[in-house]
């Protein structure tokens, strides 16, 4: 009997997690696990027979790296053939030696290479190294092909049509999903579902990602689109933490018994274990699959299509995430293109995302320039450079038709991080003669998106069918003029719902924590995140620009003497101050916000390179 036939009115269990129970037995994450077929067998067929113990009736060959990207990394891209064969041979014999009817997986993970249009590799080379790695399994002995731990749809849309082609086994298809229920480029589990589905996967995958309660969250969502087809489940034991040197996962055992039943019961036919799991969380989900009554599919309560919306909407962004985690956060500001081409903001927001920037803040006419919408830039940055973006809001020159019109179609597009503005005068600007009016300050629009479009309701309190999820930042001027006037504005905004603060550029660190003191000493601790602006000097006139011109940026002496200092290096110096600020306000803020100058990308990179080094 087959795969398919095998799941028919059954739910089949598969086996855990291999990399982490071959480095609880000492084997380093630098070592190629795969090649583990040829030197160490002994291992891998120990974890094999433990997971057949503990009840597992699909088990995984040990060859989800072995393809010849991966192996190239190692020197072993000459074995590809020798090391397939032997994880698929080493499963079978244990699975022979145990007696009992397990079926075997020749397992394929991602290339460890972008595909284009992302990366620099070829479909159609992608397409002849799975089939390379495909053919070798299936014709050694598998029972199934599994695809899985996938991130990118094009990725694994070249794996399953190179599966096609070689060879005719069963095949699973599985995706992996960050914290926010999206693929890393940014597909919700509707469409993944579906496009698994139409590309001939006959089982319907996801993986890895979170625990147990995400997974269980996006398998519904994935049923609810394509309700007919079969579904394989195999989280993490939670979200990893480094503890004591060592990578911890929080779910036991126990729990994953209770959420096999739960698998179940929204639609899997297979459900299983992937990072942080052990043979013990199998057994748990033996135990409770054996002593639960199987329930039938036509008794599976789905969500409503609304439901579904909703709760895909309700998880933090990233950027929000990261900041309630207690992460240091770097965000870096972008303007957007004067004309049509984006192929510089791309490029820029590349290396940016490389270096390891966490958000991408696009400016919106700064200046009062024209340019293109910053709406529009972001959606850009999301879709193609997969970073998280903040969009800059002005309300100045946007009546309330306009505002909210504006903030439906970034929602549209997936942009949920918001930082509100009032604007640069157009009187600065290209056009001084555009209409400069506008219906709400700061404080009022950080209303009517917290306290309006965030509860589903527009201005008027007319329903706008579901609620948005924006996360909404305000502007703050630790250098502001009148200080007391400056803490009334920050009230103001934090009663309108403000998340969380950008500033103003500092260049003392004092500037900074004073005026947080002064704060508190009035209204008790601030309570909400910080990210201190951090714009890097490139050269000695550009720090007395700076300086002398631009209302609230104060440069101590020092620094325009170490400037001047620098010389034909100043840019270099610029670098090095910056980082000595960060380092300096770190025991206060929660992250930078860096204004690059003359989009001298470089130099943030080299910044953040610095910050993570010191880290």
């Amino acid at each position: 009997m087959n795969l398919i036939e095998q799941l028919e009115g059954n739910t089949l269990l598969a086996d855990g997690a291999m990399g982490t129970m071959l480095h609880s037995r000492g084997i380093s994450f630098e070592k190629c696990f795969d090649e583990l077929n040829l030197t160490n067998p002994g291992a891998v067929a120990a974890i094999h027979r433990e997971y057949i113990e503990a009840g597992a009736q699909l088990i995984l060959a040990n060859t989800f790296g072995a393809n010849r990207f991966k192996l190239s990394q190692h020197g072993l891209d000459q074995k590809i053939i020798e090391i397939n064969q032997a994880g698929v041979k080493l499963a079978r014999r244990v699975a022979t030696d145990s007696s009992k009817d397990v079926l075997i997986a020749g397992d394929i993970g991602p290339l460890g290479v972008r595909i284009a249009p992302f990366g620099r590799v070829k479909p159609e080379q992608a397409r002849r190294a799975f089939a390379e790695q495909i053919e070798v399994l299936c014709e050694s002995g598998a029972d199934l092909i599994v695809i899985e731990t996938m991130s990118d749809l094009y990725e694994i849309q070249e794996a399953i049509k190179a599966a096609k082609i070689v060879c005719s086994l069963p095949l699973i298809a599985s995706v992996t999903f960050t914290r926010d229920d999206r693929t890393l480029l940014g597909d919700d589990p509707m469409k993944v579902a579906r496009t698994l589905n139409e590309s001939g996967a006959d089982v319907i995958g996801v993986n890895c990602s979170g625990g147990p309660a995400q997974l269980l969250r996006i398998l519904k969502q994935m049923h609810q689109i394509v309700p007919n087809e079969k579904f394989w489940v195999k989280p993490n034991a939670g979200w990893p933490e480094q503890v004591g040197g060592r990578i911890m996962y929080p779910a036991d055992p126990d729990y994953f018994g209770d959420y096999a039943l739960s698998f179940r019961e929204a639609g899997a036919s297979i459900v299983g274990g992937c990072c942080g799991t052990t043979p013990q969380h199998i057994a748990a989900m033996r135990k409770a699959l054996d002593t639960a009554p199987q329930i039938n599919p036509s008794h599976i309560t789905m969500l409503p299509a609304e439901e579904i919306s909703e709760a895909a909407q309700e998880q933090p962004t990233q950027f929000a995430q990261k900041l309630a985690d207690g992460k240091f956060v770097i965000s870096v500001e972008m303007d957007p293109p004067r004309g049509l081409s984006t192929h510089k903001v791309i490029a820029g927001a590349s290396l940016l995302t490389e270096a390891g920037a966490d958000i991408i803040n696009v400016a919106d006419s700064p200046m009062a320039r024209m340019r293109m919408s910053a709406w529009a830039v972001c959606d850009v940055v999301q879709r193609r450079v997969n970073i998280e973006t903040m969009l800059h809001f002005p309300t100045r020159g946007r009546n309330l038709l306009r505002v909210q019109g504006d903030l439906l179609a970034a929602h549209a597009l997936g942009i949920r991080n918001v930082f509100v503005i009032m604007g640069d005068p157009t009187a600065v600007g290209d056009y001084p003669e555009a209409m400069d009016n506008y219906d709400l300050v700061p404080s009022g629009l950080i209303k009517l998106i917290k306290q309006g479009f965030n509860e589903g309701v527009d201005h008027s309190g007319t329903s706008i069918g579901q609620p948005t999820n924006f996360f909404v930042g305000a502007a703050l001027n630790f250098c502001a003029p009148e200080p007391e006037q400056e803490i009334k504005n920050l009230r103001r905004k934090i009663r309108a719902g403000a998340d969380f603060f950008l500033t103003q550029p500092i260049y003392r660190p004092e500037d900074g924590s004073g005026f947080l003191s002064a704060y508190e000493k009035k209204h008790g601790k601030l309570g909400k995140p910080v990210l201190v602006g951090i714009l890097p000097l490139v050269s000695l006139k550009h720090a007395n620009f700076l300086n002398h011109e631009v209302p609230g940026i104060s440069i101590p002496d020092k620094i325009i003497q170490r400037m001047e200092g620098a010389g034909e290096h100043a840019a270099e110096e610029g670098v090095r101050i910056a980082v000595e600020l960060i380092e300096q306000i770190k025991p206060w803020a929660h992250g930078v916000y860096i204004m690059p100058q003359f989009n001298r990308f470089d130099l943030i990179a080299e910044i953040i390179d610095k910050v993570k080094e010191q880290r």
